[in-house]
């Protein structure tokens, strides 16, 4: 077979960042090519004489590069959502996936879509007053709105980040928890926690939440406020009744962003049509300034594991 030699711009610093740890991305390359691929000093040979699937591995290794110098270290998911993109002959979807990367002032690191409908997340949460992310677990629904949040309120795009989500019991109850109730209440707030300290620094933290630019409470506490100049997100929606989604859309005020993110799969009401996350998908269809995104397993960006087993339950539902 015909071997054709690819140069990676002469610059063999930024090889190791394209190959990825162990060549991992390499082998994402070769299983998406159908070819093999080694690097060798700053080029990588292709062992391929297809034109079109040289063609192909050039500009997909054009936007790899480009993620590289911009700051993200490609993987897996990203190269396979790139390749798709090219593959159907539509480079503004790949495009997208630098546009729509978020950058907070003071925070660790830009904050990098890894897949196309978290592209098309990050974009929409950037055009429209009001967002749905609906997906399983590990698709970023939580973890992007919360960047997008932290980059205009540190950037004084708004002036406060409202985060909230229902207090539903799965299985335990709150009153067999130690403490009072802002005690009890901590392990149901935790996860937004850790979504906001992962992106900035606990001093910056510290400082928003003393300044009043951060609050983190119980979709309770909502109820009679009406929040303008504000990113508002409602996380675990799927657990909200009718009523109470109702009741926290009416809360948005003027110049205010709102996302909303849940799992219709995970769903701790005891009856599963009362979910005020299933009611308005169809309600509130219509609504232009309002945009539904739907995640799906290959939007998975945990542990690879996770993607099995988000498919492992969705196989047994459907059977």
């Amino acid at each position: 077979m015909e071997k054709a030699l690819i140069v990676v711009l002469g610059d063999e610093t930024i090889l190791p960042e394209i190959c990825g740890p162990n060549d991992g991305n390499l082998r994402v390359f070769e299983e998406l090519l159908g070819v093999r691929v080694i690097p060798r000093g700053n080029e990588i040979l292709l062992e391929t004489g297809d034109s079109e699937v040289e063609r192909t591995f050039r500009s997909l290794l054009q936007q790899v590069e480009d993620h590289v110098r911009l700051g993200q270290l490609p993987g897996p998911d990203l190269i396979r959502s790139l390749h798709r993109a090219i593959t159907e002959g539509d480079a503004g979807r790949a495009e997208l996936f630098k546009s729509a990367a978020v950058a907070i002032a003071g925070g660790y690191r830009k904050v990098y879509p890894r897949t196309l409908n978290q592209a098309r997340y990050l974009d929409d949460i950037n055009r429209h007053e009001l967002v749905f992310g609906i997906g399983p677990a590990g698709t970023g629904k939580t973890y992007l709105a919360v960047a997008q949040a932290l980059s205009q309120v540190c950037g004084q795009g708004r002036r406060k980040l409202v985060v909230t989500r229902p207090v539903v019991e799965a299985g335990e109850s709150l009153g067999f928890l130690p403490g009072d109730l802002g005690q009890k209440l901590q392990p149901y707030l935790r996860p937004l926690y850790d979504a906001i300290e992962a992106l900035v620094p606990p001093e910056t933290v510290a400082r928003l939440e003393e300044a009043g630019a951060i609050e983190v409470a119980p979709l309770a506490y909502m109820r009679g406020r009406t929040l303008s100049n504000a990113f508002i997100i409602l996380d675990e929606a799927q657990n909200t009744t009718r009523e109470q989604m109702k009741m926290f859309l009416t809360r948005i005020g003027e110049n205010s962003r709102t996302v909303v993110t849940g799992d219709i799969t995970q769903i701790d009401l005891p009856r599963r049509s009362d979910s005020g996350l299933l009611h308005v998908t169809s309600l509130l269809r219509s609504i232009r300034e309002i945009s539904f995104v739907w995640f799906e397993e290959q939007d998975v960006v945990r542990n690879p594991l996770v993607r099995r087993i988000v498919h492992a339950y969705e196989t047994a539902h459907e059977e």
